[in-house]
């Protein structure tokens, strides 16, 4: 199949000549050669059905001109290397290539069936199987032609950025450099108030019950095992961590918190997200689930894995967190779905360098770092930094990292290590699963709509806080869409999240 693809990249070269093309795409869809314009097709047709059906998935960011290849904030930043050898570009490229048909196979599965069958009488059948696999197909051949011409590589990487996820136009209508500063004053309050949190006494009796939440025994894992697991393939030129899946099975495990949640009512029970006859997905707290997924950062040039658990709660009460203790009301940070979300950042050798977390919201920013980890000062003392409420030690073989989540609110307030396990296992679900998960009828539909936003999880804050330029400030975000402060401009995926704002001792 190789063999072939390039046989057909040469004959489109030979056919093209050296004429320099703008936008790639659209010399494809004039292509010569017909199995080229034909892939070329497919991939408008694909793209025009997926807009139609509104089903785009909005992780990773498409690239202009080459419709097969998506990125994220880390793979853009990998951007350099790749102009300087050609090995690593051709890595990058086929890193682009699997971040987008890991959407397509999501967004082809959430197709509806007439849209399938539409698409299936140009491959033949409509099976998701099968028009998953033309997509591969067509999307390794036209890679293979772009990247034999120096002019598409060059508009590639050129290409290659993530806008953030800040809008320009909410903060110059809403006079961001006034109305910045009484924010600042909200987030140090928040800070304060945090930071009281952490510093009370842990055995200090809690709202409701605390009901701890552990995955089952970990494994014992040497040192040396750990860091042979966090090593770079010898073959990678672009140096990328990519734990085998059993060794990640490991690592998920090994590193995993247990949640210790105080819990008054439903509203603090966890669980998997499911569709049901509404509009919205729901929480399934009898079927108690973390999501998982793999992520990288970098330091100083160099890839560091991380390690990334979610958990969802059914809503966030109004009044949660009064002082009164009192429900109900009017409530600007309340609203349908709630969660944690936890990562630890590995160092080259495997071992923890900074845990952080927010909730899905992509608010409530907070680092935890090692001891082998420094913050460094920031440049602006307004901007929302690195916010560091407590530090983390070292962790032994037999202990786990304990989150203590507050009622009602669900904010993190204070990391313990513990050997003490639960009666009460979780299980675990690949973060994707969110991305196509099964109807209540038939079919599948993602949890976040093409814009990246779980429907029907806003929160009344989002018409208060938008002069500070994030959209819909409240509901809940898709992975990749989480911009993390309000006074400033930051996302919990920034490639270089962690570089500006932390000195780490690496081995």
């Amino acid at each position: 199949m190789r063999l072939r693809t390039m046989a057909l990249a040469a004959a489109t070269l030979a056919a093209g000549g050296c004429a320099t093309l703008q936008s790639p795409f659209d010399a494809h869809l004039a292509s010569p050669v017909a199995q080229v314009r034909e892939c070329a097709d497919w991939f408008a047709a694909l793209d025009a059905s997926i807009d139609a059906a509104g089903v785009r998935d909005a992780s990773a960011t498409r690239i202009a001109g080459f419709p097969y290849l998506r990125t994220d904030r880390f793979s853009a930043s990998l951007r350099a290397e790749a102009a300087r050898d050609e090995r690593a570009l051709n890595a990058l490229a086929d890193r682009l290539w699997g971040l987008d048909f890991d959407a397509r196979r999501h967004e082809i599965a959430n197709l509806p069936e007439a849209a399938r069958v539409e698409l299936g009488k140009r491959t033949g059948e409509p099976e998701i199987t099968r028009v998953a696999a033309r997509t591969r197909e067509c999307g390794r051949l036209l890679r293979e032609i772009d990247l034999a011409k120096p002019a598409q590589r060059a508009a590639l990487l050129e290409r290659l950025a993530v806008p953030d996820d800040y809008v320009s136009a909410y903060r110059i209508a809403g006079l961001y450099a006034v109305t910045q500063i009484p924010f600042s004053s909200g987030v140090r309050r928040f800070q304060d108030e945090t930071r009281a949190a952490f510093a009370r006494d842990p055995h200090a009796p809690a709202a409701g019950t605390r009901i701890r939440y552990s995955p089952s025994e970990r494994p014992r894992l040497s040192a040396a095992r750990i860091a042979a697991m966090v090593q770079p393939a010898f073959s990678d030129p672009l140096a990328v961590p990519q734990p085998s899946e059993s060794d990640l099975e490991l690592l998920y495990a090994h590193f995993a918190p247990s949640f210790e949640i105080d819990t008054v009512g439903d509203d603090d029970r966890p669980g998997a997200l499911r569709w049901r006859r509404g509009s919205m997905p729901e929480v399934e707290g009898a079927d108690v689930s973390v999501y998982r997924q793999v992520a990288h950062t970098r330091y100083r040039g160099r890839n560091l894995l991380q390690l990334v658990y979610t958990l969802w709660f059914p809503e966030r009460i109004a009044g949660a967190g009064r002082a009164s203790g009192a429900r109900g009301g009017f409530d600007l940070l309340a609203g349908k779905l709630d969660g944690l979300v936890f990562r630890v950042t590995l160092g080259p050798d495997g071992t923890p360098l900074i845990y952080d977390s927010i909730h899905p919201c992509g608010c409530y920013h907070l680092f935890f770092p090692t001891a082998a980890a420094r913050t460094t000062p920031a440049p602006d003392g307004q901007l929302e930094w690195a916010f560091v409420p407590q530090t983390l030690p070292a962790i032994g073989a037999d202990d786990r990292l304990v989150l203590r989540v507050a009622a009602g609110t669900h904010y993190l307030e204070r990391i313990l290590v513990d050997r003490a396990d639960s009666v009460v296992r979780y299980a675990w679900r690949d973060y994707g699963e969110l991305r196509s998960l099964a109807r209540f009828g038939p079919g599948f539909r993602s949890v976040f709509g093409p814009d990246g936003f779980i429907a029907g999880t806003d929160r009344p804050e989002g018409w208060l806080f938008w002069p500070m330029g994030i959209e819909r400030a409240g509901a809940m975000r898709q992975w990749g869409r989480h911009a993390t402060a309000f006074v400033g401009r930051r996302h919990f995926d920034d490639a270089d999240l962690f570089e500006k704002r932390f000195e780490f001792d690496l081995k």
